[in-house]
């Protein structure tokens, strides 16, 4: 076993038994490549990824791949889910280089960590010519070598920076338009989502959509959102049989997935159908809401309560042999009930994708139509169906399954944790909230080190914690509190919101930075804008202080916020999508935040009839008790609803639909 043995990692534990000489990243590989004048090979992926495990097959576990390999360079496995800073760093490298990214990302470097040439994967024959090519170049042109690493180290410093705007733009809905004028050429009207192939979910760019559509009345955008959605749902990308999404879909159909799954986008995907529930309640918004959290909890929570990262792709590998069924196995699993389980979910004797014989199971036609069809009634197609995916999912129990990634990430915790209670908003199930308190306890408890500090990783003491924890973590406090007015949550949004300023927070641009001033220096320090399949952290931060700035009536938080906007509001209107969390933030300066206080004995029963309600641009505060600013002097013997804006409060009302008046009248 190499080097990799003794990590915490499971995606660097999947390597330890390459012939490939792999170190972790850290100062033993970095010294010997400095001393040994090495090119450093930095190789990094996750261990869900399928193109990961296939370059690890045909490559790093070949002994004569490997033998080149330990020859001419220094080489270095990073788990870009542990070490997202290094990812970042030559993640823009090779799109610099190459206009495109992916993992398994792979980056050839100087001795100094500096890259002059990258890509993602490489067949077995391309990666030893390649390995050949850049260390004769090296050795025979090393002025070369420097002057590329220069120029390229120069654009990775400058890519997916901001500057300093000072002056204060007036935002208006003619930005909104503007903005959405660009983004709808990319809308695919048919099948729903943006682009062709390949297809991600990207929750926050249809959040944001659903309430642009909302505040702008734009019912065009309002379809859109809505054929998503659904799309979405009933696509091979969603597991029919035990909840929970998949990566993103290889065509164009939202059909054939690429077959992990991953706590990030589950844990987005369930606050989306959530919203999208209060927004034009649908009972499938709810069926899905319900099925991924079942997911989650059966096969992604530790026993503690924190969550795990991802399932793979693979098991026995394959790609997706865990999740997909010939049908005879359905024949044999479902007898004479077979036929009526594969007319819903298409299966056929031939497959309905590449694999001969196997089927990915999808749905086209809502139940209802369905039923008419079959000449069956709704609730009596529904029941069934229930009943034989729950066979099929005792059968499937049984297969083999694909790995468990049983990292537990902060970051991807806090996102979760905001699904949670956005859950819990929309639908009022007790166990949803239990969940959420129970995972919140953990971060607590394992998460937070001596002086308030967070950590990245559960189980490494020394994991650095980097901006996205930060962001994430105060995001879903903020949400807890927003759910059970209990004020221990809102301190500890706050209090991480200081520690993340003092430690991430650079006063001259006006920007976080994505590592701490004391964290390990890189290349580059960089600063994490765009948003992603992820929201950036500093489009999350934003959002943040914006919520935090008024509930604690601050101001230099809320300036803060401001400043953020500033800096990058020239630059959403080119690529929307890009920035849809940006766009969140940019509706609320311009329709204004609605501070509804619901204060008194009946308070939590009052803020669940105001949920019921649509209203995205909220904060929601209040209790039998307080201490927040903006309840000074509104406790009374009756439960009373205030609806405030711009520091000023209208007058109490004791009932929602009073309340709801002062909102939209």
């Amino acid at each position: 076993m190499n080097r990799l043995a003794n990590s915490a990692s499971p995606y660097l534990l999947q390597h330890a038994n390459n012939p490939v000489d792999w170190y972790p990243w850290g100062a033993e590989a970095l010294q010997k490549a400095k001393e040994e004048n090495k090119l450093i090979l930095v190789s990094i992926g996750y261990s869900a990824c399928h193109w990961c495990h296939v370059m690890e097959h045909e490559s790093f576990e070949d002994e004569q791949v490997a033998a080149v390999m330990n020859e001419y360079f220094v080489c270095i496995k990073v788990d870009r889910e542990e070490r997202p800073d290094v990812d970042q760093i030559y993640m823009s490298a090779v799109q610099l280089m190459t206009g495109r990214g992916g993992w398994p990302l792979n980056c050839i470097c100087l001795p100094d960590q500096r890259p002059i040439y990258g890509g993602t994967y490489f067949r077995k024959n391309d990666w030893v010519s390649l390995l050949f090519n850049l260390a004769d170049f090296y050795k025979q042109k090393p002025k070369e070598a420097e002057e590329y690493a220069i120029k390229l180290t120069e654009g990775i410093r400058q890519y997916e920076s901001v500057k300093f705007i000072d002056s204060q733009p007036e935002y208006t809905k003619d930005d909104l338009e503007t903005i959405l004028k660009n983004w709808e050429r990319y809308f695919d009207r048919v099948e729903g989502g943006i682009g062709n192939a390949p297809k991600f979910p990207m929750p926050n760019n249809w959040q944001f959509l659903m309430r642009y559509a909302f505040l702008m009345q734009d019912d065009d955008v309002a379809q859109q959102v809505k054929l998503t959605l659904h799309k979405m749902a009933f696509g091979g990308i969603y597991d029919h049989i035990g909840g929970g999404f998949a990566r993103y879909s290889v065509d164009g159909y939202w059909h054939v997935p690429h077959f992990e799954k991953m706590l990030y986008d589950n844990a987005q995907l369930v606050a989306l159908y959530a919203e999208a529930t209060v927004w034009q309640y649908d009972p499938l918004y709810l069926q899905i809401v319900d099925e991924t959290i079942a997911f989650v909890k059966r096969e992604l929570t530790s026993p503690e309560g924190g969550f795990y990262s991802a399932l793979d792709a693979d098991s026995e590998g394959v790609e997706g042999k865990f999740y997909t069924f010939t049908k005879k196995e359905i024949e044999k699993i479902l007898g004479p009930d077979a036929d009526l389980f594969c007319i819903y979910y298409h299966v056929t004797d031939d497959g309905n994708w590449e694999e001969e014989e196997t089927n990915v199971f999808f749905r086209k036609e809502t139940d209802q139509k369905l039923a008419e069809k079959l000449g069956l009634g709704e609730n009596d197609l529904v029941s069934k169906i229930n009943s034989l995916r729950n066979k099929v999912l005792e059968a499937r129990s049984k297969r083999i399954r694909p790995g468990l990634d049983y990292k537990i990430l902060t970051s991807w915790n806090g996102l979760m944790l905001k699904g949670l209670c956005e859950a819990y908003r929309a639908f009022h199930k007790p166990e949803y909230l239990d969940l959420a308190l129970r995972n919140a306890r953990f971060i607590i408890d394992n998460m937070i080190i001596e002086g308030g500090r967070l950590k990245r990783i559960a189980s490494d003491q020394e994991a650095f914690a980097f901006l996205d924890d930060y962001a994430n973590t105060i995001d879903a406090f903020i949400a807890l509190y927003e759910v059970t007015f209990d004020e221990e949550w809102l301190q500890k949004a706050k209090d991480l919101t200081e520690q993340a300023i003092k430690h991430y927070y650079d006063k001259q641009t006006g920007i976080f930075y994505f590592t701490a001033a004391d964290d390990e220096q890189l290349i580059a320090r960089k600063s994490e804008i765009m948003d992603s399949v992820i929201p950036a952290s500093n489009s999350v931060m934003a959002n943040n202080l914006k919520k935090v700035g008024l509930l604690f009536d601050n101001e230099d938080y809320n300036e803060k916020s401001a400043q953020l906007l500033r800096n990058v509001a020239g630059q959403i209107a080119k690529y929307g999508s890009s920035y849809s969390n940006w766009c969140s933030l940019l509706l609320i300066e311009i329709f204004g935040i609605n501070e509804v206080a619901v204060v008194g004995d009946r308070a939590a029963a009052l803020r669940v009839e105001m949920e019921k309600n649509y209203i995205p641009n909220k904060i929601i505060l209040g209790g039998k008790k307080g201490s927040l600013p903006l309840l000074q002097d509104k406790f009374a013997a009756t439960t009373r609803i205030f609806i405030c804006k711009d520091k000023t409060c209208g007058l109490p009302s004791e009932n929602t639909e009073e309340a709801l008046k002062q909102i939209w009248n």
